[in-house]
């Protein structure tokens, strides 16, 4: 009779792994810039900070950036369906003047609380 062996310890360990954080990093690529562009980005770093942090808080402000960008993008075409479907359009003298109310009173609260 051959002896088997249970999986159930390693299947356990997968399962375990599965849900932590992936250990290993990716690179980008290093950037050639001119000697004036490095000279400023150093000038402009925080206290302690190294040029790679600045550059990885670039990339991912960038990220954030564009995903929110392209999320805007995609809402405003999927509104412009739904007008163009219902026929429900909204002047755009009404969303104006609407904007407007709203930075107006945005701006008095902000002037009241300088006080």
């Amino acid at each position: 009779m051959a002896f088997r062996r249970s999986n159930a310890p390693a299947a356990a360990a997968q399962r375990k792994c599965a849900t932590l954080a992936p250990m290993k990093t990716a690179t980008i690529p290093s950037v050639r810039v001119e000697p004036e562009l490095r000279a400023e980005v150093e000038s402009l770093l925080s206290e302690g900070e190294t040029v790679s942090e600045f550059v990885e808080a670039s990339v991912r402000a960038t990220v954030l950036r564009r995903r929110n960008q392209a999320e805007f993008i995609a809402r405003g075409l999927h509104s412009l369906e739904d007008a163009r479907r219902t026929g429900d359009y909204a002047d755009a003298d009404v969303v104006v003047n609407d904007l407007q109310r709203k930075l107006d009173v945005a701006r008095a609260r902000r002037r009241a609380t300088r006080r």
